[in-house]
């Protein structure tokens, strides 16, 4: 696959409703979105960092940079095997793995094209549809997480899982477990507390959660040993986990028994699919995480939640919980069961409405490969 020419764009999105989490709150969404062109094929990636590095140390700017004066001059003009290559092509670049699964994953879309395949096939996904879950931002009320809750419900999703942290936890819990004691809920920190906070964390043992995500820091898995050795409810590692040796590490001390992959956390499917390998070795269930993706990323997160591992609803919802109008067509529908069926058109599997991605641009840069970049491959 000759890379012949890639452009990035920035693309406003405005959420449904404004989504808060123990870091923040947002509704504008500000999204990075990777178009390479090809042999006369075109693939898409997205960049699934946040406005501010607040989930991780990447943003939308510091993405927009590194792609446009370090990543995009790396691969442009490249002959690339296959997608999974891109990635020691990319290796000068320390870090940055939300703008590198950007490019690789517009790759793997190609490729997948090439071979008149599904992406999630090409990946190795084994079921032909996925168990959705749904993530919950905080509300202005406990009544109003409960009418919240009670709306997901009805459309059929599998798991709740709604954000938490210090002194916004217990009585949260406590309040669902009343109204709704069998639903399969779980509680998102998303590194809020420390071990001095241990006793509130332990208090959450007793209301037969499925998990605990990312309680203490984003980059920490030892003290998440300590405490997970001290919980009956599985911690499931999220921000900590950016590669396989990452969750060798993790699974080694004992520190989760559930791991979120992000595909953009992890740098891409290559290092998505080397994680949830790990996972499935020692016998870890894994789930896909969200970033208010637009389409693009959502349809790449519907590819590898096609892989074995993935045994747990993930937060890959409908485009309508998000978006009053999305980029791809059709838009993710969830079935009255809580599942997405894996679509079966080659690459990605849903049409990128470049219209309605031209009108919502307010950057854009196209880079093409010389004819020097080409004849010196």
């Amino acid at each position: 696959m000759r890379i012949e020419e890639i452009t990035l764009r920035e693309i406003h999105m405005r959420l449904k409703e404004r989504f808060e989490t123990s870091f923040g709150a947002l509704q504008d969404r500000r999204i990075l979105l990777v178009e390479i062109c090809s042999e006369g094929l075109s693939g898409w990636g997205e960049a699934t960092v946040l406005e501010s590095p607040s989930y991780n140390s990447e943003a939308t700017d510091s993405a927009w940079l590194i792609l446009r004066d370090f990543l995009i001059p790396l691969v442009l003009g490249k002959d690339i095997a296959e997608a999974s290559a891109l990635e020691r092509t990319m290796a000068p670049v320390r870090g940055h793995e939300m703008a590198k699964a950007a490019l690789e994953n517009a790759l793997w879309d190609i490729e997948a094209q090439q071979k008149a395949v599904p992406l999630a096939c090409l990946l190795g996904a084994t079921r032909s549809e996925i168990a959705c879950g749904v993530s919950i931002g905080m509300q202005s009320s406990v009544s109003a997480l409960l009418s919240k809750i009670a709306t997901e419900l009805r459309d059929g999703y599998q798991r709740v899982k709604i954000k938490i942290k210090p002194g916004n936890d217990l009585s949260l819990v406590q309040a669902i477990r009343r109204q709704y004691p069998e639903i399969r809920l779980m509680v998102d920190a998303n590194s809020a507390y420390s071990l001095a906070d241990n006793y509130r964390i332990l208090a959450l043992d007793s209301f037969n959660l499925m998990m605990i995500e990312q309680p203490l820091a984003w980059d920490d898995i030892y003290e998440h040993a300590i405490l997970q050795a001290q919980l009956h409810t599985p911690i499931c590692l999220d921000e900590c986990i950016h590669n396989a040796g990452h969750a060798k590490a993790a699974i080694k001390l004992h520190a989760c028994g559930v791991i979120n992959i992000k595909l953009g956390r992890v740098g891409g499917h290559s290092e998505a699919r080397r994680v949830h390998d790990v996972c499935v070795q020692s016998s870890i269930p894994v789930w896909c995480g969200g970033m208010l993706e637009s389409g693009v990323g959502r349809a790449h997160n519907i590819a590898m939640s096609g892989l074995p591992g993935f045994v747990l609803p993930g937060d890959v919802s409908a485009s309508r919980r998000y978006w009053h109008e999305d980029i791809i067509e059709p838009e993710v529908e969830v079935s009255s069961s809580g599942t997405i069926c894996l679509p079966t058109a080659a690459g990605l599997g849903y049409t990128v409405r470049r219209s309605r991605i031209e009108q919502l641009t307010v950057r854009k840069e196209t880079r093409s490969a010389t004819p020097v970049q080409i004849a010196a491959q």
